[in-house]
């Protein structure tokens, strides 16, 4: 981001997931953004990066929806480019496990109706990230080097750990199958996580990224918050100005998002919209007054704001934490074997975890298929979020 030189942002009103209307909006994106040509050349490889975080119907509003993902592949193939889809969603990172994937989010019919491939490459390779903060090296999957170009087709969701998941978010699934919990485990604090993931997005380097916001994620996201309608379709070639635009969209202050207060500490964007063009329909025209979003706080709250040994007894009492709900809890085990520090135990086939070495990740929470897990949030930090 240099001087006055502003981002261009595609904003388009999109209410529902008719195809026309939404194929519509993404060729109206492109148009906003130059054109196709000025990103794809005839030949290239594509792989559309999508979120599909775990085996989520489409109308759940986890995963980034189907017919998105058809009208964008569709435009890139009648283009010529070779179109590949794929993503590392949670848990094990095996062919089994994307395919069962790839059919309950709706995602294996539509490739085979327009001729994209599906990625059912498993391996990882090691990419050297030397001008990262936080990671020097990143885990990633092997796809990468096999296309060209990758284009972020995320989705518009609530975050428990990150308060919101978006574009820049979304490149975490580059990293391949389990390693994300190694992550998890070396960066607990919210302000080093955040930071890995912006390098992570750095080192992914997406030449567009697109949003599917026509149905979001409010609540307890990424998986078991609530749908809500946005009526966005949101494009950049900066997924860090495109998730300002985003995260405006819903209410938020942009700067509280911790990747964006990452992103503006490290000059990739201002985190509000003086560096930013938006082209297309008005942004205030789709302001969501009233969206559900999870307060976050990191575990050093009361850092430098009280003596260390107060703020560390406060801390304990402040933090969120996962709540197990047994009655609603299936045994299917998912929570324990995705839990990076290893502290949730079945017992008589029900999670049972150590509070004293839970890290706050809530990838049990994210990855629970029948949405058995909530996050407590403590009243009092509920107030101090609000500071």
């Amino acid at each position: 981001m240099q001087g006055d030189v502003k981002e261009i942002v595609s904003l388009i009103k999109c209410r529902d997931y008719e195809y026309d209307l939404v194929k519509k909006g993404i060729e109206n994106s492109f148009i906003n953004l130059g054109g196709i040509d000025k990103f794809i050349k005839k030949g290239d490889k594509v792989l559309l990066k999508l979120n599909l975080l775990m085996k989520k119907k489409p109308e759940d509003a986890t995963t980034t929806h189907p017919i998105f993902t058809k009208a964008l592949a569709e435009i890139l193939i009648d283009y010529g480019a070779e179109v590949i889809i794929g993503d590392s969603p949670g848990g094990p990172f095996n062919i089994a496990s994307l395919k069962s994937i790839y059919r309950a989010c709706g995602i294996e019919k539509i490739a085979n109706e327009v001729g994209a491939k599906l990625n059912y490459n498993t391996n990882s390779m090691d990419i050297k990230n030397e001008d990262g903060l936080i990671l020097k090296k990143i885990t990633a999957i092997e796809v990468l080097k096999e296309v060209d170009k990758v284009i972020s087709v995320s989705k518009l969701k609530t975050h428990g750990m990150m308060m919101f998941t978006g574009a820049v978010k979304n490149m975490f699934g580059i990293v391949a199958g389990l390693e994300k919990a190694e992550y998890h485990v070396r960066m607990p604090e919210i302000k080093d996580f955040s930071n890995a993931l912006v390098d992570i997005c750095l080192t992914a380097r997406p030449i567009l990224s697109f949003m599917d916001g026509i149905v979001g994620m409010e609540g307890d996201g990424p998986s078991a918050g609530i749908p809500r309608e946005i009526g966005a379709i949101i494009a950049s070639t900066s997924p860090y100005h495109l998730d300002v635009v985003a995260t405006k969209i819903i209410g938020l202050i942009p700067n509280k998002v911790p990747t964006i207060q990452r992103s503006v500490e490290r000059g990739l964007c201002k985190g509000n919209l003086d560096d930013i063009e938006i082209r297309g329909n008005f942004i205030e025209d789709l302001i969501v007054k009233d969206f559900l979003v999870p307060e976050i706080r990191s575990l050093n709250l009361l850092e430098n704001r009280v003596p260390k040994f107060l703020a560390d007894i406060l801390n304990e009492l402040l933090q969120p934490k996962p709540i197990f709900r047994h009655d609603k809890c299936v045994g299917c085990t998912d929570c324990a074997m995705n839990c990076p520090p290893k502290v949730i135990e079945m017992v008589n086939k029900k999670p049972e975890v150590d509070l004293d070495d839970c890290i706050r990740c809530f990838c049990c929470h994210e990855l629970c298929p029948v949405k058995a897990i909530d996050i407590h949030r403590p009243i009092l930090m509920k107030l101090l979020a609000k500071l």
